[in-house]
């Protein structure tokens, strides 16, 4: 081949232009406008997370928009284009998660100990607050500033006019006043009485901080037109890292270990502060906590709930896919239609109508079954286990119906002639041929369905809610209680959530889950040699 013949021919083969240097395609648009979508909202999460003094997110979010922008205006570029928007939900949703959880369950993140030591200060200061010695009544008014209100002092000394809220010191406006009220503001319109009543609850928690220390006090408003000088009984010092009581001389030294400021008497002030705790929240699981007893049950039932429910829906469904699956059964797709209907019903809903036929006093169970016997199907420990077993073996039979019998009828049927040509039964052709083959494309699911099972959390919420529940205990934790529910009860339903703990919980649940799900996989490896 000539070169000219070499150079059109190359010429040919080269690689195509991006989107982005055709300019005169609409393709080229569509993405600029995509891009300029997606930076937007890039840069608005940045300025959020900069003002949230989140500075890690930021960082994280100029480079994530740096790299985006990169792969979609390369030429070079082009797998990554497909690559990248999975990786992006993957770091966000899965890796950021995790990550977080893991940070969480290392510190002590939970009731009291919410936040950091400043805003920890700021609180007990502010939970201290009382009207200061001396302090006049003087004139306030009420004023809108968008959608919030602001407070308008008029100053006993001075009699000049200042405004303020929340998160803004008192600083100097413009105003006619008496000695006993405001009468006008400029550049804003003062509440009136009607409105301050519609308005109350705002009005009540306005309070506007005098200063930046919060030592100098706030301003608070009784009724909209008067208000006083408000101080804390506590002074903090910073050098020395105390609070002290100025109406009692008790002195809280931090404990920096703890996060809590605490007297040398052994008492507490509360709000604390988030610490890093390192593994404490890991051993505490097992040992040193009132929840260690409950959470080894739990664990374990977790394994039996799991594993019974797997290999019951299992076997059930592969008899019935037998069954039905055999062509002398006559109307056999009727019956198929009807196996599914529990797995067509919404789980949750078909929880609530079993929670109503096993009711102790009135349910179906008890009143047709047993003549109308009293049986706490959902209020004795064991009762209630056998409960969940059999409501779950109702939801999850069809499935596994499905399952295998799409695996039968995927078998070649040449294989079990063979294996009757040999001389073998039909319970030894299901046990030694079918069942194998059945195996190696069904154990991935059965996999799958052991780790739902791990985390079944509606189920056991809808039906028991985790009861019967254990006495002498703070967190409503109980017998059927699974580690995701009481994952759960830890972190919200209990009178005092632990975060940090429910967060260790969650990495032992994922570990766990993850392992057994490896080893399953292995022994599906090993089936594909058979």
């Amino acid at each position: 081949m000539s070169e000219p013949a070499k150079a059109t021919e190359k010429k040919k083969t080269g690689p195509k232009a991006s989107h982005a240097s055709e300019v005169t395609k609409p393709g080229f648009f569509v993405k600029l406008g995509l891009m300029m979508l997606i930076d937007a909202l890039g840069v608005y999460g940045l300025f959020a997370a900069w003002t949230a003094g989140s500075t890690a997110i930021a960082v994280t979010m100029v480079i994530g928009l740096i790299i985006i922008n990169w792969v979609y205006f390369s030429k070079r570029m082009l797998p990554a284009k497909y690559l990248v928007p999975g990786m992006v939900f993957l770091l966000v949703y899965q890796v950021f998660v995790m990550g977080y959880t893991g940070y969480v369950s290392l510190t002590n993140y939970g009731q009291g100990h919410n936040s950091t030591k400043d805003d920890a200060v700021n609180s007990i200061l502010a939970a201290g607050e009382q009207r200061a010695e001396g302090a006049p009544t003087v004139p306030t008014a009420v004023v809108e500033n968008g959608d919030k209100l602001q407070l308008v002092v008029r100053d006993a000394k001075t009699g000049k006019l200042m405004i303020g809220d929340a998160k803004t010191k008192l600083k100097d406006v413009d105003g006619q006043s008496t000695a006993t009220a405001i009468t006008s503001v400029n550049g804003h319109k003062i509440l009136t009485f009607d409105q301050i009543v519609a308005r109350q609850d705002e009005v009540a928690k306005l309070q506007v901080p005098v200063s930046d220390k919060a030592a100098d006090g706030h301003y608070k408003t009784t009724d909209g037109t008067h208000g006083y000088l408000a101080k804390s009984i506590y002074s903090y010092d910073a050098k020395s890292d105390k609070l002290t009581n100025t109406h009692t001389g008790a002195v809280y030294q931090a404990d920096n270990k703890t996060g809590v400021f605490k007297a040398a008497s052994g008492v507490e002030l509360k709000p604390g502060w988030r610490v890093f705790v390192g593994t404490k929240n890991y051993t505490e699981m097992f040992t040193g906590s009132e929840l260690a007893g409950p959470f080894v049950k739990a664990l374990i039932w977790s394994f039996v709930f799991s594993l019974v429910s797997v290999l019951s829906t299992f076997a059930l469904g592969l008899f019935l896919a037998m069954v039905f699956h055999d062509k002398r059964v006559k109307g056999r797709k009727i019956y198929q239609s009807l196996l599914i209907l529990p797995y067509a019903f919404p789980a949750f809903l078909s929880t609530l109508v079993w929670h109503g036929m096993l009711n102790k006093d009135f349910g179906f169970i008890n009143q047709f079954f047993f003549g109308g016997a009293h049986i706490p199907w959902l209020e004795d420990g064991w009762l209630a286990k056998l409960s969940i077993l059999g409501v779950n073996l109702w939801l999850g039979f069809p499935y596994m119906f499905l399952v295998c019998l799409g695996a039968l009828q995927s078998l070649p049927s040449d294989v079990e002639e063979a294996a009757k040509m040999d001389g073998a039964t039909g319970l030894r052709t299901f046990w030694s041929v079918k069942l194998p083959l059945v195996l190696q494309s069904t154990v991935p699911l059965l996999i799958a369905s052991f780790a739902f099972n791990f985390n079944n959390f509606s189920l056991i919420y809808m039906l028991t809610g985790g009861g019967p529940n254990y006495k002498n205990i703070s967190v409503p934790v109980g017998e059927t209680d699974v580690l995701i529910s009481m994952v759960y009860k830890i972190a919200f339903a209990g009178g005092s959530p632990n975060y940090g703990l429910a967060s260790a919980m969650s990495i032992f649940i994922f570990v766990v889950v993850g392992v057994i799900a490896w080893l399953g996989f292995r022994r599906t490896k090993a089936l594909e040699e058979l």
